[in-house]
């Protein structure tokens, strides 16, 4: 069943949206996952990268797991960064559900006087608060992460129906490269998918011994290039890389030389 992502500032009305959301949807099994759900410290997490890293993983791990033919599931965080964006996105396909992106748009001031009414247990610091609005990246409707993209002001009603119609009357995008299961007998294509991700991951390593943040790095057998928006770590990459052979085992392509524009491609929505 459908995934809804909602995302936008902190204390920009994301968690009443998605109770709107599982009031309006009460006759059916709505499973909402949020930073409350798994005791996220919010100044904790958000103030250490590696903490939010994890807090992350676990928050698309639960989407993972939840997502069935049965059940409407909703995740209600900030989820400000568009390659985890994409990356959530690359599983809806794989479990060929439709999905819909909610952003609670409001401005900087609101979120702060929202901010301020929170308990003292909940409320963001003002550092952490800066910080996040920073950081924020908006969905882009032209993104097929990002859409259906449905932008809800302050004041305004949920599109119930329009949200419904994203939901239940659109069929959900087809699985590809990205996301189909390999067939066992193409035990060639796996040890190339592996291999061929492996010596990407080789190249950006050594490149970034002389490279600086801003610069392009150049992979051989592609005419992509990598983004260096700053220094990257083996960990980061090698988990990048074990994704990317989650999402594309599949039937093996004609041309291997495909599978590294499409790693470059996918580092690229990631490594930001």
């Amino acid at each position: 069943m459908p995934f809804v992502l909602i995302c936008g500032f902190p204390s920009s009305g994301k968690s009443t949206r998605a109770q709107q959301l599982k009031e309006h949807f009460k006759a059916k099994t709505v499973n909402v996952i949020s930073d409350h759900s798994i005791g996220v410290d919010r100044n904790s997490v958000y103030a250490d990268s590696k903490k939010e890293k994890e807090i992350r993983g676990t928050l698309k791990s639960s989407v993972q797991r939840l997502l069935n033919t049965d059940d409407i599931v909703i995740l209600d965080s900030l989820n400000y960064i568009k390659g985890y964006r994409y990356e959530l996105y690359c599983i809806t396909k794989s479990c060929k559900t439709p999905h819909c992106v909610l952003l609670c748009d409001i401005s900087k001031d609101k979120a702060k006087e929202w901010n301020s009414l929170r308990t003292e247990e909940d409320k963001y610091s003002d550092e952490i608060l800066e910080a996040l609005f920073m950081r924020f990246e908006e969905p882009n409707p032209n993104q097929r992460w990002d859409s259906p993209l449905f932008v809800i002001q302050a004041d305004d009603t949920l599109p119930f129906q329009q949200i419904e119609d994203a939901l239940f009357n659109r069929k959900p995008p087809p699985p590809n490269m990205a996301t189909q299961n390999q067939p066992l007998s193409s035990t060639n294509f796996l040890y190339e998918l592996d291999r061929i991700t492996q010596e990407t991951n080789s190249v950006i390593m050594e490149s970034q011994k002389t490279g600086v943040p801003g610069d392009f790095i150049s992979i051989p057998g592609t005419q992509e290039k990598i983004q260096m928006t700053r220094v990257y770590t083996l960990a980061e990459l090698q988990r990048h890389k074990r994704q990317f052979i989650t999402y594309t085992k599949m039937h093996p392509v004609e041309d291997t030389s495909k599978i590294t524009s499409m790693f470059v491609q996918y580092l690229n929505n990631c490594l930001r």
